[in-house]
């Protein structure tokens, strides 16, 4: 235990050393095997509560998709499926958890391929803000919308600062600070930031780019600083942006 601090099928310490130190591809290249022992997963409670409200969709789309999370959980409400990620370790990990019938692609969610565009009712990210620097935010949220059908809807889950405790945003901080020491000393960089993409940043975001913004609370517990995000992408000959 001394030595795989996440339990005896996570990583040990020298595994999260060797990981920190690759670039962000090549990191979870080597986590992909043990990423779902980790902390790092985002917690099935989260994703259940913020698909609550799909139902019975064509098409689906996780962004960053990871090992597969969030799209075991749109599995049942999807009838494409379809998941982008930049690791190719986290997708093998993916392909050997999730049905087949999953479209498993190996891209960048800041360029998605031109094929994808207008084919998703929904598209989802969980847990990968962190990933995107705030400068490449307007174009992550622009690749979305041309994901998306008119009438489709990004849903997410992210941190309201409003909510938040000051010793985990204080904590969170720190992190950044020493990632952003470690990528001047050191190359390839590796990009994993806390509180990015919050709820009054996103929204804007979301709102400039023709977006309907709603959000509300519904995560308890450990999980409260949460919020759920569903953006609808208007339809034509639409003000609001509803459906």
């Amino acid at each position: 235990m001394l030595w795989r601090p996440f339990g005896p099928r996570g990583p040990s310490w020298w595994e999260l050393t060797v990981q920190a130190l690759s670039s962000t591809e090549g990191g979870y290249d080597r986590l992909g095997p043990r990423f779902e022992a980790t902390p790092f997963r985002t917690p099935d409670a989260i994703l259940h509560t913020a698909l609550e409200g799909v139902r019975s969709v064509d098409a689906a789309l996780d962004l960053c998709c990871g090992t597969g999370a969030a799209l075991a959980a749109l599995a049942p409400k999807a009838d494409r499926l379809v998941g982008l990620d930049a690791s190719a370790g986290m997708l093998a990990e993916a392909r050997r958890r999730l049905p087949e019938r999953a479209e498993l692609l190996h891209g960048d969610a800041l360029d998605p391929p031109t094929a994808l565009e207008g084919a998703f009712d929904v598209v989802t990210c969980f847990g990968a803000f962190g990933h995107v620097l705030p400068a490449d935010e307007p174009r992550f949220v622009a690749a979305v919308h041309r994901l998306l059908k008119p009438g489709g809807r990004f849903v997410f889950a992210t941190t309201d600062p409003a909510r938040g405790r000051p010793l985990g945003r204080a904590l969170a901080r720190a992190f950044n600070g020493a990632m952003h020491v470690r990528n001047a000393l050191w190359r390839p960089a590796f990009v994993m930031f806390y509180l990015t993409f919050e709820l009054p940043r996103a929204r804007a975001l979301l709102e400039q780019a023709g977006f309907v913004v709603r959000a509300d609370h519904p995560f308890g517990g450990p999980y409260e600083r949460l919020a759920r995000v569903v953006a609808t992408k208007a339809t034509e000959g639409s003000s609001d942006g509803v459906p």
